[in-house]
């Protein structure tokens, strides 16, 4: 017997919703999500002013309503962040990976071009600006290097978010009071905001990890931070992802993933490196 969900949704229903979502995104949900689902396309459909399920998925399933995609993206994904996050693969970043990249570079006085940096996702910004925060307080050439920071994510909300780059609490728990001191102002209601001028040094774009075209346009980063989301993704959009992460990077450039994901579990084509902090992934010097 066919079972509805509070929604009003059928189990055919949420069957056609998933693979629909699955195919313009790369992620997929489990069964044990369906309420987690069921309530936020219930959003999506009040936000819209549709009258129920089935004229809301027509109407998106149409392409002529990108708003309504776009805020079923920003409905279902998760941004779970705060400043200094996995802090160790920073120190991996600043102790070995960066001074990797400059000697490959030809060294600190003929690097040519800036070292360039993505962080993807990076939903409110905490990680981008954590990275950036990183380099000004601890890595000696942050002054005679240019050095380009870039954040990209799905999301439309959590960009406008980074973008303005205000913080309370739980996002501040872990930054040092003499940068918190150095770096913020207070904006009221035990919110903080980021320095003009290092919010105006990261780059923010909306890209889709899992679309090879909307990929296209990163190339030549020397590190790449995609933490904690290809958990979210089936093998196939994992590979893709994989594929889509190492044109990104220039060849010799690095890799960090979360503490619980492993490439060596996705795809053979980068070359793990263990460092005393963690793995690292490296995409091959020499690749095309």
């Amino acid at each position: 017997m066919t079972t509805a969900a509070a929604s009003g949704l059928s189990e055919a229903d949420f069957e056609k919703f998933r693979e629909y979502f699955y195919k313009r995104t790369g992620i997929q949900f489990t069964a044990a999500k369906r309420y987690f689902v069921d309530k936020r396309i219930d959003t999506c459909i009040r936000n819209g002013g549709f009258d129920g399920f089935y004229s809301w998925f027509a109407a998106l399933r149409l392409d002529n309503r990108p708003d309504l995609l776009q805020d079923l993206i920003n409905q279902l994904t998760v941004n779970e962040t705060y400043f200094l996050r996995e802090d160790y693969q920073f120190d991996a970043l600043l102790n070995a990976v960066l001074p990797n990249v400059v000697e490959m570079r030809g060294g600190p006085h003929r690097i040519s071009g800036p070292v360039k940096i993505l962080s993807l996702p990076c939903s409110t910004g905490e990680e981008p600006y954590s990275i950036a925060l990183r380099l000004l307080e601890e890595w000696p050439h942050i002054d005679t290097l240019d050095v380009e920071i870039h954040g990209a994510d799905i999301d439309s909300d959590v960009l406008a978010r980074a973008g303005h780059a205000s913080y309370g609490e739980r996002s501040l728990q872990r930054v040092p009071k003499p940068w918190l001191a150095k770096y913020f102002a207070g904006v009221g209601s035990g919110r903080y905001q980021l320095d003009e001028g290092i919010r105006g040094a990261v780059t923010l774009h909306q890209i889709n990890v899992c679309d090879t075209a909307d990929m296209r346009r990163f190339k030549d980063f020397d590190v790449i931070f995609c933490r904690n989301v290809l958990i979210y993704f089936d093998e196939l959009s994992s590979r893709r992802a994989a594929e889509n992460l190492y044109g990104a990077l220039r060849p010799g450039g690095y890799l960090f993933l979360g503490h619980s994901e492993s490439m060596s579990r996705i795809s053979p084509i980068f070359t793990p490196n263990r460092l005393p902090e963690g793995i690292v992934y490296q995409r091959p010097t020499g690749a095309k």
